[in-house]
Formats: C-alpha cells, sequence, structure tokens
C-alpha cells in the first residue's frame, strides 16, 4: 500500500501520521495534482474536531482467546494522541474514515455512555464480570478532561459495585484516582498504564499528544498511591528503537508503586504497516530497514501476523528471547506475582431514596 503525498496546505502539529490514506473499504482515493495554475493556497493548521454520537449500546463483547476479558467499553473513536503504532487505527475505516490523519484529528465521543452502561447492566438476566476499557482506543485521551465521559462511567459502576480494569496512557486518569481507589478497596479496580520508552524526544515522535513518559511514571505512583493495583504495559516493544529500554521501564515503573508487568511486541495490522513504515522513513531514515527486518523476523517474514495465539506474542528466535528478558527482569523486579481476580459478588443496584440500609 502507497501513501498518497502530504497536503502541502495543512500545517501539522504533534501528529504522528503524515497523509490520509483512503480506508480500505472506500471504493476511490483522491490524488492531488497540479493544475497549472501557480496561486499558493492558503496554509491551516490542521485542528482536532470532537463529534458528539448518541450511540444506541455501549457494552461490546468479544471471544477473543488472546484477551482476558468478555467485555469491554469504548467511549470514544479515533485518538488524538496519535501514536503511529496503534493497532486501533484501522478501525475508522468503518466510519469511512483514513486510519492515518482521521484517526487523531476526526474523534467521535459517545457522551451517553455513561446512561446506555446503567441501563445494560441493569437489564434482568445481566451476568456481571469486569467491564474492560481502554481495550481499542484511550479514554482517557485530552478530550476527556473536557467531557468526562469516562468519570460518567465511573460513577455507574461504582454506584453498582461492578468491577473495571482500564488501560490507559492518558494523564487524566490521575483526576478520577477517588473513584478507582474507593474501587479498588472493594477489589472492584485495576489499571494498566502503557509506557514504550523513557526517551522523551522518541516519546514525542511516536506518541505526539500523550503524556511525557515522565507523566506517566507519575500516574502509576497516583494510581499505586490510592490503593488501585497497577500493571505497567511494556507496549508495544519495537525492535531496535525501544527494546533497550523495556528493563528501565520495568525498574522506574515499579519504583513508582506498580505492581505486574506485561509486554506486547509490536503488531502492525492492516493499515498500520505502511503508516508506520512511512514514519520511520521520515524519522528515523538510516534504522528503517533494521527495524522491520527485526519485526518480520517475529512475524513469520511478514509485517504483521493476525493469526490468534501468535499476533499479540510473536514467534522465532527474535520474539522468544524478547520473553525470556521479559520474564526474567518481572521475576527480578518483583512484578511476577499473582493478580488477584476482581470481586463480582457485591453487584447490586444502587440504593434509592427511602431505600431500607444493610447493617452489614
Amino acid at each position: 500500500m502507497s501513501l498518497p503525498p502530504r497536503n502541502p496546505d495543512e500545517i501539522l502539529r504533534a501528529r504522528g501520521a503524515d497523509t490520509r490514506p483512503a480506508a480500505r473499504f472506500e471504493p476511490y482515493a483522491t490524488e492531488r495534482e497540479a493544475d497549472g495554475w501557480d496561486i499558493p493556497e492558503e496554509q491551516g493548521l490542521l485542528r482536532t474536531e470532537v463529534t458528539p454520537e448518541r450511540a444506541r449500546s455501549i457494552i461490546t463483547r468479544n471471544r477473543s482467546p488472546d484477551i482476558s476479558f468478555d467485555r469491554s467499553i469504548n467511549p470514544y473513536r479515533g485518538c488524538e494522541h496519535g501514536c503511529i503504532y496503534c493497532f486501533a487505527r484501522p478501525s475508522h475505516a468503518y466510519l469511512g474514515l483514513s486510519p492515518g490523519l482521521d484517526f487523531e484529528t476526526r474523534i467521535t465521543a459517545k457522551p451517553n455512555a455513561p446512561e446506555l452502561l446503567a441501563a445494560e447492566i441493569g437489564r434482568r438476566g445481566y451476568a456481571v464480570a469486569p467491564i474492560a476499557f481502554g481495550t481499542n482506543t484511550d479514554p482517557y485521551q485530552p478530550v476527556e478532561a473536557k467531557l468526562g465521559i469516562m468519570r460518567g462511567c465511573l460513577q455507574v459502576l461504582h454506584d453498582w459495585n461492578h468491577p473495571v480494569g482500564l488501560v490507559t496512557r492518558g494523564a487524566t486518569v490521575m483526576r478520577d484516582v477517588d473513584l478507582l481507589g474507593a474501587m479498588a478497596a472493594r477489589g472492584q479496580a485495576m489499571a494498566g498504564v502503557s509506557i514504550t520508552t523513557l526517551d522523551v524526544e522518541l516519546a514525542r515522535q511516536m506518541e505526539p499528544r500523550a503524556p511525557a513518559p515522565a507523566t506517566r511514571l507519575r500516574m502509576i505512583q497516583a494510581l499505586a498511591d490510592a490503593g488501585v493495583p497497577v500493571r505497567v504495559m511494556v507496549a508495544p516493544v519495537i525492535p531496535v528503537l525501544t527494546e533497550h529500554e523495556m528493563e528501565r521501564i520495568m525498574q522506574a515503573a515499579r519504583d513508582a508503586g506498580a505492581r505486574a508487568a506485561s509486554m506486547i511486541p509490536i503488531r502492525l495490522p492492516l493499515e498500520v504497516a505502511p503508516l508506520f513504515r512511512d514514519w520511520l522513513e521520515r524519522h528515523h531514515p538510516g534504522k528503517a530497514a533494521h527495524v522491520m527486518a527485526r519485526v518480520q523476523a517475529m512475524r513469520g517474514g511478514r509485517d504483521n501476523d493476525p493469526r490468534f495465539g501468535s499476533r499479540m506474542q510473536g514467534e522465532g528466535h527474535e520474539a522468544d528471547l524478547l520473553h525470556q528478558r521479559f520474564r526474567l527482569a518481572r521475576k527480578r523486579l518483583g512484578l511476577d506475582g499473582p493478580v488477584e481476580a476482581l470481586d463480582c459478588s457485591r453487584f447490586a443496584p444502587p440504593p434509592k431514596a427511602g431505600d431500607q440500609l444493610s447493617l452489614f
């Protein structure tokens, strides 16, 4: 897949992608052609657009053998963090939008998510199990500080004594440590914080609108201080660029209060692969071929291996060595202890005004 040229009329500031490749379901693609008129167009800064969507349902079910949960919620579609390697970029194609710049500049928000959540978990016959947030796009991306959709969802789960697990790299999670801490005290909350690199400049290139590495370590500390069990997610691990940092990231996270750790080698599904290749050529041209050769060595000679069982792990000597290093570091740092299951036993509707309260 070849990418279209950059639009010279757009000024890009802190963006991961550089272009808008056509979504894979679109029958047409656009190309820029000089029309012979030597008249310069007015340049404009590309800004983020957030569009509200009145969702009809909010809990998504899955049967993937690669993940430990069967239900999740995504309050937003698209993510302004702009991480170039994000495996969720291809999901924007279902909206008829580009997984490139559109993914990080055209965000859809679901402001009625808390209302829908309360209705869905309140249905007769609902079987309680932990709900995961942040499994596709980040629930604490920048616009959450203004809209508070995630906060509303957490309040519902808190009131219903419903267990929750979340993954984020967004600093706004520190706003919600009161709710998360209260739920964790009942054994009903845990969090994962993703740290890809401790190199500030590399993080700015790869994850242009995500919090800096030092901020993410503060996030871990704030959550841990509130009593929330925190897992550091060293993900994705990128050969040549970040793999040498894996042990240092785990050490720093442990020192900040993380109790557990996980790791995933970089995966480049569908449109992500050409976007990532383009990013490498723009930012690290001297390393691009080496990086992709190492990626392919873990993916059966391809940019990506979508098979269940291997897509999150990789395969071959490169992947085996990476996992061996991770296991040794996790054990040495005490990040390999058992993770307690979240408590589902207290799930119940919140009391209404005038209800008789329990004595116990």
